[in-house]
């Protein structure tokens, strides 16, 4: 089956490790690829090639400041990687539930063994 572009759709984009990388640093406020390139330790040309692709399918915005160029990201095209991930989120809600109830139920029938011990060991108060 022939690949998706991933110049034309969002999930194409973001399955790529460093995609993400450069999109977490955008998430708060608007840098310039000198920041990206310097604080995710990737060359100029691969981050320039990322950023070409997030801009293409919209994930992020890119202004002009004199000879720099500002990126942030697009948060409203950001909105279908987010409502589509959270389709899943009532599943891990689940499992996290039955870690829980697993945990309290074992912590409960250790709880009166470890009551009881505790009452027949002296007391370091006791002098």
């Amino acid at each position: 089956m022939a690949r998706a572009a991933t110049t034309s759709d969002a999930f194409n984009a973001v399955a790529e490790p460093r995609r993400r990388g450069i999109l977490d640093f955008l998430a708060l406020r608007e840098r310039p690829v000198g920041d990206i390139v310097a604080t995710l330790r990737l060359e100029q040309p691969s981050v320039s090639k990322h950023l070409r692709v997030l801009r293409n399918v919209g994930l992020v915005h890119v202004r002009r400041n004199g000879r720099q160029k500002l990126y942030r990201t697009n948060a409203e095209a950001i909105r279908p990687l987010h409502e589509w991930s959270k389709t899943f989120e009532r599943y891990w809600q689940h499992q996290l539930n039955r870690i829980k109830e697993r945990a309290e139920a074992k912590a409960n029938k250790l709880s009166p063994d470890f009551n009881s011990r505790r009452k027949h060991e002296p007391d370091d108060t006791d002098h």
